[in-house]
């Protein structure tokens, strides 16, 4: 939502996507393909899980033509649930990490199950499995929106952004780990006296080691800052741009 907590053209056409973040409109979820119809940089016919009726919406919308939906990306089908082979999962984590509405439940090296009732039909947890033990069972008989609804779609994008914010928030955490256990360290090998030239030689390898490893760290912040902070602007500039 814009700052004026005015909806823009990026916000009302994600209010009418499915939300099963499957990137298979070539874009890495239901937000990017949203931004770039806005942007008119995709056409309103990638979402195979909107189907026809996903594109009748969004012509509507937008004020484009109804068009089918375009084969590159897929085509309109049931809706499917993933299942995992409990016999066969060997608890590598793969699937969970590719799902992107927390729609997995296990740990490391322990079984792994669908939550059906959270299961958007992506199948983005398929390709990753090592031992091929996920399998997408159809669970309707109709397709598009048609055998989904605003409810689910709804559920299904606030488990999205969750997501979104709890990875963020685990690698913040996580570099600022890293962050202090470096500063130990070089407090630690400041603290060596060394007794002779080799050992001088070998604390001033140490202390370039850490140091380019706290030069690198402080860049990848400084670039993720600078992104959070150009990412509105690029927003409102695609969003005024002169259709």
């Amino acid at each position: 939502m814009s700052s004026t907590n005015t909806p823009t053209l990026a916000d009302r056409i994600e209010d009418v996507l499915p939300q099963t973040q499957c990137t298979k409109c070539g874009y890495q979820g239901c937000r990017p393909y949203a931004e770039a119809i806005a942007a008119a940089q995709a056409g309103i016919n990638q979402c195979p899980p909107g189907g026809a009726e996903g594109v009748a919406r969004l012509a509507a919308l937008t004020g484009q033509k109804v068009i089918p939906i375009n084969p590159v990306n897929g085509m309109e089908r049931p809706r499917a649930v993933a299942y995992i082979d409990e016999a066969l999962c060997i608890g590598c984590t793969l699937c969970i990490q590719a799902c992107p509405v927390d729609a997995i439940v296990g740990a490391a090296k322990q079984m792994h199950t669908i939550v059906p009732d959270l299961c958007t039909g992506c199948d983005l947890c398929v390709n990753p499995c090592p031992v091929d033990c996920i399998v997408m069972y159809p669970v309707t008989e109709t397709t598009g929106w048609d055998a989904w609804s605003q409810p689910l779609a709804d559920a299904a994008r606030e488990r999205h952004d969750f997501r979104a914010q709890r990875l963020r928030r685990d690698a913040e955490e996580n570099d600022a780990r890293l962050a202090a256990k470096a500063v130990a360290k070089m407090k630690a090998v400041d603290a060596l006296d060394p007794a002779t030239a080799a050992d001088e030689a070998e604390k001033e390898r140490k202390r370039a080691i850490i140091a380019a490893a706290m030069e690198r760290a402080r860049l990848k912040k400084e670039a993720a800052q600078q992104e959070q902070q150009q990412a509105p602007q690029d927003k409102a500039a695609k969003e005024n741009k002169p259709e």
